[in-house]
């Protein structure tokens, strides 16, 4: 016997192909409103944190966050255009198998010390500089496993980083597969902000040994 849209034991109809078919119900439309004025925009509230407050509040978390990085063979006018609209102060140069090679800083692209260096040492014009001819490379670079940071406060992090003249720390963790990868990254100004200890006037601090200085209620 055929059924042609009559209900099962559980009320649910079926399709003449035998398929059941899903129940429909219809919504009413709710109108849209019109502003009655200008209206403001959401933030998110200013973070006041304290010395002692987890040193992980202050970490910028690639699992939450994508890091900004260019290729390694990217001219450095196009890598300063990168650095100045994605609105950061340091940017990972990246080969062509995805690893981390270097990083470069907003220091090396106002700065010309490197890039001349570069252009002497390769009898090249400016426009053949790229980035990995002026980027720190990865041999040269400081972390800290993300696990070390999780034990620490914000104070904790600072005085131990006294004589880290770098104004960014990597942040290193292992993946599934055991490989090295950077899991985020802390930066010094970033920390004073957050901390807002009201020192007046507040220089900015530059590096970890500076806002060391600053934390701990030191003149810079």
């Amino acid at each position: 016997m055929e059924l042609h849209g009559e209900p099962d034991t559980n009320g649910s109809p079926f399709s003449p192909h035998g398929g059941t078919l899903m129940n429909q119900v219809t919504f009413s439309a709710k109108p849209l409103i019109q502003l009655g004025s200008a209206p403001l925009l959401t933030k998110p509230a200013a973070r006041r944190l304290l010395p002692t407050s987890p040193a992980m509040t202050v970490l910028t978390d690639f699992s939450q966050v994508a890091p900004q990085s260019v290729d390694a063979d990217t001219p450095i006018d196009e890598t300063h255009l990168k650095m100045r609209f994605s609105g950061v102060r340091l940017l990972f140069v990246m080969d062509h198998q995805a690893h981390c090679v270097g990083i470069i800083t907003s220091k090396e692209m106002i700065g010309t010390r490197r890039i001349n260096l570069a252009m002497q040492q390769r009898n090249l014009s400016r426009e053949d500089i790229t980035a990995e001819m002026i980027m720190t490379p990865w041999h040269k670079l400081s972390a800290m496993p993300v696990a070390q940071l999780a034990s620490l406060t914000i104070e904790d992090l600072v005085i131990s980083m006294e004589t880290f003249t770098e104004q960014h720390l990597l942040i290193t963790e292992q993946n599934d597969n055991h490989e090295l990868r950077i899991r985020g990254l802390i930066s010094a100004s970033d920390i004073q902000s957050a901390v807002d200890k009201e020192i007046n006037p507040v220089p900015r601090a530059k590096s970890f040994a500076e806002i060391c200085q600053v934390i701990t209620g030191h003149d810079l």
